[in-house]
């Protein structure tokens, strides 16, 4: 069976609100405590999705989880009405929309068993991530389950893992034998190391992958200060094709050589300080973006933050007037997830696999966005307060519309 690449996207979840818990995620602090647009989120959700299928990609989808998280609460001896103001937005987060920070991907021609490798992300810098992985996990071998796949449980704490967020792959195509490259981040700047080196490394050594063709590699420090809290903040590579900031990497050209030697072919499109800045760079989410692979050539999917930045838009137009390897801009609307730190890129997790392999639950078309969509119409909440999370009727309505949803998808209980 043919490996393609599938993006798996969060569904935004009725719970989706700004209670600014992420530090180091500057746009998330920025709108701390404004009212959130749950309905609206997921609606621009589902809008890229369509997109994606419009540039002829194939489409799946992950859920949000069981919000608030009753389990984690009673771990703490409270209830979500009982508990202090920011266990409430702890156990409300929408956060695993972003689907980016679930697992850690090794496709089959990387593996020395052939399978396909997942490891979920621990996410345990940030409290109220770190109680995310058992649904995801839940999910993952619910979805994955079939011989091609290997799923694995949480490298354990101490040891931080955010995913696929700090991680990249190089290949001469999906299907074909790639560089596995991870990038960590080394504790002492203003903001949390998210990424450490040492999981990293155990979730190589657990995904059976050749030595030979692993890359570790450090984030500069300028960037996660900056406000990258993740290296997807600044980099992002699909087949051949490494887009990166100039300042994204801590040895640029060591980095660079060893992508050379690894893979002759690769093309390495650096983005210029002198012409977009990290600040420009973060602020618009231009790495943050979808660069995937299309019968006209590759493109990239960016946020309408990245059309609105003039710096970085001037780059892109001159970009996709040469000769370069992205042969055109998909815009797209993600508006609430990028006022809590997510672009498109990190709303999905990228899965190389033959379809017929995956739970035909977790893939969707057109006809099934149709449905979600109506679900989320008719049951997601309008808006929501950070100060009403710990509110009978808001927990109410953010149950039953995650109940409705997983009855559309046939995926109740």
């Amino acid at each position: 069976m043919k490996l393609v690449e599938i993006n798996f996207d969060g569904i935004v979840g009725p719970s989706h609100n700004y209670a600014g818990l992420s530090p180091g995620n500057l746009a998330a602090t920025a709108h701390a405590g404004q009212l959130s647009r749950p309905r609206a989120a997921a609606l621009q959700g589902i809008a890229k999705m369509r997109a994606n299928l419009a540039l002829g990609l194939v489409q799946g989808i992950l859920l949000p989880h069981p919000r608030p998280d009753h389990r984690w609460l009673a771990a703490l001896a409270t209830t979500q009405a009982d508990a202090p103001r920011h266990f409430q937005a702890q156990a409300m987060s929408a956060s695993a929309m972003w689907a980016a920070n679930a697992a850690t991907v090794s496709p089959a021609p990387d593996t020395a068993d052939g399978r396909c490798h997942l490891s979920v992300a621990n996410l345990m810098t940030m409290p109220h991530r770190s109680h995310e992985w058992p649904e995801t996990l839940a999910q993952l071998r619910l979805a994955f389950a079939a011989d091609a796949f290997a799923v694995h449980g949480p490298i354990p704490a101490p040891f931080g893992d955010e995913g696929a967020a700090n991680h990249m792959r190089l290949c001469a195509r999906h299907d074909t034998p790639g560089i596995e490259i991870f990038v960590y981040t080394l504790p002492g700047g203003p903001f949390p190391a998210r990424q450490h080196r040492d999981a990293s490394e155990a979730v190589a050594r657990a995904h059976r992958l050749d030595p030979a063709r692993t890359l570790l590699v450090q984030q500069s420090p300028e960037a996660i200060a900056a406000g990258a809290f993740h290296n997807d903040v600044v980099a992002v590579a699909n087949e051949r094709v490494l887009f990166a900031h100039e300042q994204a990497f801590a040895d640029r050209d060591g980095f660079y050589a060893d992508c050379r030697r690894l893979l002759p072919e690769v093309e390495i499109v650096e983005v210029p300080a002198a012409e977009v800045s990290l600040a420009d760079a973060i602020a618009s989410y231009l790495f943050n973006a979808q660069l995937v692979t299309t019968a006209a050539g590759m493109a990239l999917v960016v946020p309408s933050e990245a059309r609105a930045n003039l710096a970085v838009w001037g780059w892109l137009k001159r970009h996709v007037a040469g000769n370069g390897p992205i042969r055109r801009v998909e815009v797209v609307d993600v508006t609430e997830s990028m006022a809590n730190g997510g672009g498109p890129a990190c709303l999905r997790l990228r899965v190389v696999a033959a379809p017929a392999t995956v739970d035909p639950r977790f893939l969707v078309d057109e006809a099934a966005l149709d449905r979600i969509a109506a679900t989320v119409t008719a049951t997601w909440p309008s808006e929501i307060d950070p100060g009403d999370l710990g509110r009978d009727a808001l927990i109410r309505n953010v149950e039953a519309a995650r109940a409705a949803l997983l009855e559309t998808l046939h995926l109740s209980g």
